[in-house]
């Protein structure tokens, strides 16, 4: 086997990963990997590839990138990958397209921020904001503002604690259906967490039932009694995590919630 076919088949799986983000698709993503080794194949010597020794790693990135960028028909507008429900992928979607390459080649592909600077043709003290700036607007659309209605005061400290905990924020608590609908308009949550029977006679499940129709929100139910959702046909509405809870559990459904494809609001 010739030294740039060793290279190629090393390369090629980082390759392919790298490409399926870029595109935001499977199919896109490995024609763009197929056209990028025929054209490396064609000028071995030009990739870096005759050398060996992983040097050919950045150069077909940068390969990537240039065949990404002439061919929109073949492989989709650069920078503007298929939506995606993975609240990751929106945020990098957001990002100016240089920011959201070098996002991808430090925190997916594992390059140094000079490396990534490179393939880019980037100065590294240009890349230094850009990256930072690409780093916050990940986090900030990971962190969740949740209310949390639950009658019991000590539960909801308890609750509130924890979302703290996972680095959300705890905009408001609610003991019934008006409180909770308060919150909603004033601290624009993108979460709730629910108890089902509540003190003053108010039921959880029609506050959920609420918060869908005025927004759609992303619900958790907190509950002893999670055979009323099952009795009301309201299992839709939301995840259960049964009382006693665990830390374990409310983190768990808390970031499975993150994860789920974004609420569309409703007019």
């Amino acid at each position: 086997m010739l030294v740039y076919e060793c290279e190629l088949f090393e390369v090629v799986p980082v390759l392919r990963r790298y490409a399926r983000a870029l595109t935001g698709a499977t199919d896109r993503g490995d024609a763009l990997v197929t056209r990028c080794v025929e054209a490396a194949v064609m000028a071995p010597t030009r990739f870096g590839l005759d050398r060996g020794g992983g040097g050919a790693r950045l150069s077909m990135y940068a390969l990537l990138n240039l065949l990404f960028d002439r061919s929109p028909e073949e492989f989709g507008p650069p920078g503007r990958p298929l939506p995606s429900p993975h609240p990751i992928e929106r945020a990098l979607a957001e990002l100016p397209e240089a920011d959201r390459r070098l996002y991808l080649l430090t925190a997916l592909e594992g390059l140094s921020l000079p490396q990534a600077a490179k393939v880019l043709q980037l100065r590294t003290g240009e890349a230094i904001p850009r990256l930072k700036a690409a780093r916050a607007r990940v986090r900030s659309t990971m962190v969740q503002r949740v209310m949390v209605v639950e009658d019991n005061a000590l539960l909801a400290m308890e609750l509130g604690a924890l979302v703290a905990e996972m680095g959300h924020v705890v905009c408001g608590t609610a003991g019934n259906e008006p409180e909770a609908l308060a919150l909603l308009d004033a601290e624009k949550p993108t979460l709730a967490l629910l108890d089902v029977r509540l003190a003053d006679g108010g039921s959880g499940i029609e506050i959920a039932r609420r918060l869908k129709r005025v927004r759609d929100l992303r619900t958790i139910f907190v509950t002893a009694f999670d055979d009323d959702i099952l009795a009301r046909d309201a299992r839709h509405l939301g995840q259960i995590v049964r009382k006693p809870f665990t830390n374990a559990g409310i983190q768990a459904a808390i970031s499975r919630a993150i994860f789920m494809p974004q609420p569309v609001a409703l007019a």
